[in-house]
């Protein structure tokens, strides 16, 4: 127990380890376990989470705050509860986790700024959405301006934030993200599987594009009447209004909306499918468009944001605004197997660039150079 109270004290704020937006934090806490014996951590999880440690350094404590609260006893207990704690650094996941009231040192993973972009309002009424975003932009600009150091999945997040928040320019450091090995098992055929068909699988939320996507495969189906779309994805409020859209346009016989699916079919859609779609206007990262090519799957993609920074040459791009070009590049790939042969081929390359273990290492650099200080 001496050993453990002369090494240095991390905790790591993992409540959102199970959501869509957990990749990075669950890789973070798999592979710090495998690298890192030089200090202890301390790691928050919600009370119904399973996680447990594998490494004798790292402890699991629960708590019952939930994510992005607005709720000031929950600020206050929260805040508490990790001074209780006595951290030499508290790294949040994801940006703005962290309570108003906490002040001592702290790292922040900022994935992106698509909230001021393109705003969610789902079912809230106006006024109740247009508080909420006010609180949400206080929370953003605390957590930058509390952070000792921030850190983000690509260059152009980087420079959103920079030119966001000046203060954050010389405490910022980029850290690529990553895709996963090839889904695991063997891949299976879903009933009625489609035979010549592309594909996109992810949220519907408003900025993915998908109302043009349809659109641009409804100028597609005159030159490939055989063809379908299939949309993976598990079914929540953005979803069903894409799907009642969609009733209205005139290739929706030709949409296949799966809802959520097990890995094994998600394996066999990416292994047969013409295409990968990623019709996005932004993103921080774009790990779908790297998972297709980890598949084989060649990848047609927006040229906005991020999206060429992280699929390189590897990709067939389009302008995500011009439904035109996005059908025109899709028919390029899917009606030449020599581009298709060409883009897989890179695709696996390009996937290469990309590691979690590099990401943890570059993550428990910011750490260690906090902590020396």
């Amino acid at each position: 127990m001496g050993m453990d109270e002369n090494k240095k004290h991390i905790v790591i704020d993992a409540r959102i380890r199970r959501s869509s937006t957990g990749r990075p934090v669950a890789q973070l806490l798999e592979h710090l376990q495998e690298i890192d014996n030089d200090h202890r951590y301390t790691i928050i999880t919600q009370k119904d989470d399973d996680w447990e440690p594998t490494n004798r350094s790292f402890t699991k404590v629960t708590t019952r705050f939930k994510n992005f609260s607005f709720n000031p006893l929950n600020q206050i207990l929260y805040s508490w509860q990790l001074h209780k704690l006595r951290a030499d650094l508290v790294h949040f996941t994801l940006t703005p986790q962290q309570p108003l009231f906490y002040f001592k040192k702290q790292t922040t993973f900022t994935h992106d700024l698509q909230m001021f972009n393109f705003e969610r309002r789902e079912r809230l009424p106006k006024l109740l959405h247009k508080i909420r975003m006010q609180g949400y932009r206080l929370l953003m600009w605390q957590a930058h301006k509390k952070a000792t150091h921030i850190i983000v999945p690509t260059e152009f997040v980087n420079d959103d934030v920079c030119k966001r928040y000046l203060f954050v320019n010389r405490k910022i450091t980029t850290v690529l993200e990553a895709s996963e090995p090839p889904l695991p098992g063997k891949a299976r055929a879903p009933e009625n599987a489609p035979e010549e068909f592309i594909m996109y699988t992810g949220s519907a939320f408003p900025h993915k594009n998908l109302e043009r996507l349809i659109s641009a495969f409804c100028v597609l189906k005159e030159h490939h009447p055989d063809l379908k779309l299939v949309l993976v994805g598990k079914r929540e409020y953005h979803s069903k209004k894409l799907e009642k859209w969609a009733k209205t346009q005139p290739c929706f016989d030709d949409l296949i909306f799966t809802g959520f699916i097990p890995d094994q079919e998600l394996k066999w859609y990416y292994q047969n499918a013409r295409a990968y779609v990623f019709a996005s206007l932004s993103e921080g990262f774009g790990l779908p468009g790297l998972e297709a090519m980890v598949h084989g799957c060649p990848v047609v993609s927006s040229d906005f944001s991020c999206l060429p920074e992280v699929h390189g040459d590897a990709a067939h791009y389009f302008n995500p605004e011009d439904i035109q070009d996005m059908a025109h590049k899709i028919d390029e790939v899917i009606s030449s197997e020599p581009l298709r042969k060409k883009l897989t081929a890179l695709g696996h390359e390009n996937a290469k660039r990309f590691s979690w273990k590099k990401f943890t290492t570059q993550t428990l650099e910011v750490f260690n150079n906090i902590l020396v200080k």
